[in-house]
């Protein structure tokens, strides 16, 4: 398995994302299938598992622990925190997870939370801990300060943050290195290029591609969004519809173009431009499905010319339909 490397930790270029085995794709599948596609990736070589309290809430976290006892040693867990608060005293019975979400960065909200997941996900320590989005009210100082002493105390082993601007990643660097800053990033959405890779690049930062087979458009399989689950938030998403959605598919048109002439599927083409993309960067494609750990995998075996990573780089249908707004 090629490795990635976000910092000092070293990680299977090509991991999984959790999340939408609990929650936001509908039909989510808590139980032995996504137990089993977990233990596939394992021994496949995936060492980089991604999850967050609020996937489920918590129910991805735990849905992880379980999958993973007895072979915990063997990979890299990622959590994320700071879309819930755990610290604003107690809530009416009848409260639900609403009365929980809010951007909380405070520092006593991130001990309580690292407390919970560390107990969900049955571990002594997290390899790899995030901010999930930023918190405009809490300096982002004071966050990185409560994560470096959970890494001082051996409850996590390196920071991270997710969605984050570059300035917001240089001042959480100055106070504690950060391993890695994850986004979203595919051929559909090429935001990061601009800006935060080449600051990534000069700290020393290894960067998390999320959606990186653009929520499943990239693997040619999704023409709409009308034959999604009911519950499916992409149904809710502007890539899946009007004009944007032409677009989109028009550029899914040329990479299964490409994906003919290498004898691949769409998504591992999708997979393998990301990887070209260089050895600090990693890939967390989520799926249930055991033959779709099978195939982001076998993206470690398409190569691709120079002519055809020069086609793949043309397309940027996201981004213009941005620059005309």
């Amino acid at each position: 398995m090629r490795l990635a490397a976000l910092g000092p930790l070293h990680v299977s270029a090509i991991g999984l994302g959790c999340m939408g085995m609990s929650a936001y794709y509908g039909g989510a599948d808590r139980d032995a299938g996504a137990i089993n596609t977990i233990h596939r990736a394992i021994d496949l070589g995936v060492t980089h598992f991604d999850t967050a309290e609020i996937y489920g809430p918590f129910t991805n976290e735990e849905l992880l622990g379980h999958a993973l006892a007895g072979r915990r040693d063997d990979v890299a867990v990622a959590t994320k925190f700071g879309q819930l608060t755990h610290t604003d005293g107690p809530l009416p019975a009848a409260a639900g997870i609403e009365a929980l979400r809010t951007r909380d960065g405070r520092a006593d909200n991130v001990r309580a939370a690292v407390e919970g997941s560390l107990r969900r996900l049955r571990t002594d320590r997290v390899d790899l801990y995030y901010q999930h989005w930023p918190d405009p009210n809490t300096p982002i100082e004071e966050t990185v300060g409560a994560l470096a002493e959970l890494v001082a105390q051996g409850k996590i082993i390196h920071i991270g943050l997710s969605n984050a601007d570059p300035e917001l990643v240089r001042r959480a660097h100055a106070v504690h290195p950060v391993a890695a800053v994850q986004s979203q990033y595919s051929l559909l959405h090429r935001d990061p290029e601009d800006v935060l890779l080449p600051v990534l690049r000069e700290l020393g930062i290894g960067f998390v591609a999320y959606s990186p087979i653009g929520q499943g458009l990239l693997s040619g399989r999704i023409r709409s969004a009308e034959g999604l689950d009911p519950l499916d938030v992409r149904r809710r998403l502007p890539r899946f519809a009007g004009e944007q959605l032409r677009r989109n598919l028009d550029a899914v048109a040329e990479v299964e173009a490409v994906a003919r002439e290498v004898d691949a599927t769409a998504a591992q083409v999708a997979l393998a431009w990301l990887l070209a993309q260089g050895d600090d960067l990693a890939s967390i494609p989520g799926t249930t499905r055991i033959d779709r750990i099978e195939e982001n995998i076998g993206a470690l075996r398409v190569e691709l010319d120079a002519h055809q990573l020069a086609r793949l780089d043309a397309l940027r249908p996201e981004r213009e339909v941005r620059s005309q707004a």
